[in-house]
């Protein structure tokens, strides 16, 4: 019997790539027009900009494995990834650094005097649990309400004493000049988008795509297996009641008569009475061909609660409150052949490596006990 891969994202891809070179006959199963999942890139035929069509995606990884594996399909072009925020009508630089620091407050401290700084406005405390407490140690009140506490109600949609210090934890405190957003040794782009990659897991002879075609629980019995990278509690039919996902909405405009429009690739809009959260110009993706450009793609990014018929981005986790999730977690594992996979099917927000490195993991254990 085959086995079922539902989802052609990054998960889904990557696990019928390494179970067709290992022998497997692989359906996969793809609501969607196309593969790629939310990773999915195109060109712009107006402006001849490679757009990442669901928000941008950048590439960046401590994982010595997970950079070898991609670049194996893709040639990943190196790319620092920076980013700005407007508030109050200035212009800061993101993560939180040195420079952030000195304009916020008006001043003009070294490294130490910085650090000391910060230290004495911080308000510690043993162990943050909430999003809300781990800023306040980390940075304090002023800089918190600037730069944290609008964009992360408007981000998530629920107070920041509402979500897990872990979101926080991800992002990094600088007391130098490093703006580069990520600290990764490999940070990069592909080339020609991310669109080639899935193209080239799928391109097999034991691998059959099935574009514009929803797998329901009940198609499972025709399998040896399934890998599922859908929603976790829609595969039990919203048993427990719906599990908290984000969605994303996109006001994009395609403007031909300008070269530039904001002079980065992410400003982001912290304050909370704007009612999007970021601006991304899709161009600054792709620094190497800004010269073949006709013009500028942006996308004006709004983010709230995800309906039955919308595409679920991320999912949310709370500070507190984890029964309902514990119960499809416990279903989850007392389904024997379904292996859930990816942001969705586990239920967590996952960096693209750590999805790939997730799913190898998974693949490979898999075929050893096949």
């Amino acid at each position: 019997m085959p086995i079922a891969i539902v989802g052609a994202g990054l998960s889904g891809c990557v696990i019928a790539h390494e179970l067709a070179d290992a022998g497997f006959q692989c359906e996969v199963f793809e609501s969607r027009d196309h593969i790629g999942g939310n990773c999915h890139t195109q060109r712009d035929p107006d402006t001849g900009v490679m757009v990442h069509t669901y928000g941008p995606h950048i590439f960046h990884t401590d994982k010595a494995d997970v950079w070898a594996y991609i670049s194996r399909f893709l040639e990943m072009v190196p790319y620092q990834h920076r980013v700005k925020a407007t508030v109050k009508g200035e212009v800061y630089s993101l993560p939180v650094n040195l420079h952030t620091i000195n304009q916020f407050f008006h001043k003009a401290m070294r490294p130490d005097e910085a650090r000391a700084f910060i230290q004495a406005l911080a308000e510690p405390m043993e162990n943050p649990q909430t999003f809300e407490q781990q800023a306040l140690a980390f940075v304090g009140k002023d800089l918190y309400e600037a730069f944290f506490k609008g964009y992360t109600t408007k981000q998530w949609g629920m107070a920041p004493d509402q979500l897990p210090a872990s979101i926080l934890k991800r992002l990094p405190l600088r007391f130098n000049y490093d703006d580069s957003y990520f600290n990764h040794p490999w940070i990069a782009i592909p080339k020609e988008g991310y669109t080639p990659l899935f193209e080239k897991l799928l391109d097999h002879d034991n691998i059959h795509v099935h574009l514009n075609h929803p797998f329901t629980p009940a198609q499972a019995k025709d399998f040896e297996h399934v890998f599922y990278s859908g929603p976790l509690d829609a595969w039990f039919d919203y048993r427990h009641g719906r599990l908290l996902y984000r969605t994303l909405d996109f006001e994009k405009q395609i403007l031909t008569d300008t070269q530039d429009y904001q002079g980065i690739a992410v400003m982001n809009y912290p304050d909370a009475n704007i009612p999007y959260t970021r601006i991304t110009e899709h161009k600054h993706f792709a620094p190497w061909e800004q010269d073949r450009h006709r013009g500028t793609v942006i996308y004006t990014e709004f983010s709230r609660h995800c309906e039955e018929n919308d595409i679920p981005y991320y999912p949310v986790r709370l500070a507190q409150g984890q029964t309902q999730l514990e119960a499809y977690q416990t279903l989850a594992r007392e389904t024997e052949g379904v292996t859930f996979i990816g942001r969705l099917g586990t239920f967590q927000y996952l960096d693209m490596d750590v999805t790939i490195d997730q799913a190898l993991k998974t693949v490979h254990t898999f075929i050893q006990q096949h």
